[in-house]
């Protein structure tokens, strides 16, 4: 099964992008897929505990739980750049997150049979 990486730039501000980027990585991972979800923009404040829970829409699966599924079987990276406007360091973000730059994300996207989306 090819890697999917999925990049996700909006936040309370577009609850639907942002559950969708949430639902898919969490449905890939669930059929067995390699998955990267990248925080950035707006969704870089999902990396800190407590404030996926900020985002609620109706006949949506919570974003706690989506969250949890993809960090329990796939990789999450907050954008670096993204973290450092927003002051949010290592030290902040939840468990299995991991902060870093365009290089690892340009390296995911260009592996052989990767196939990238962007919310």
């Amino acid at each position: 099964m090819r890697q999917l990486v999925i990049k996700t730039t909006a936040g309370l501000d577009r609850p639907e992008a942002t559950n969708q980027a949430f639902t898919v990585a969490a449905a890939a991972v669930a059929s067995g897929a390699e998955v990267s979800l990248w925080l950035t923009g707006e969704s870089a404040w999902f990396a800190l505990p407590g404030r996926a829970a900020d985002l609620a829409l109706e006949h949506a699966t919570p974003l706690p739980d989506l969250l949890d599924v993809v960090l329990a079987a796939g990789t999450v990276t907050l954008c670096t750049q993204c973290a450092a406007r927003r002051d949010i360091t290592e030290a902040d973000v939840l468990p299995g997150i991991r902060i870093a730059g365009s290089a690892l994300f340009t390296e995911e996207i260009l592996r052989d049979g990767a196939q990238a989306l962007v919310y």
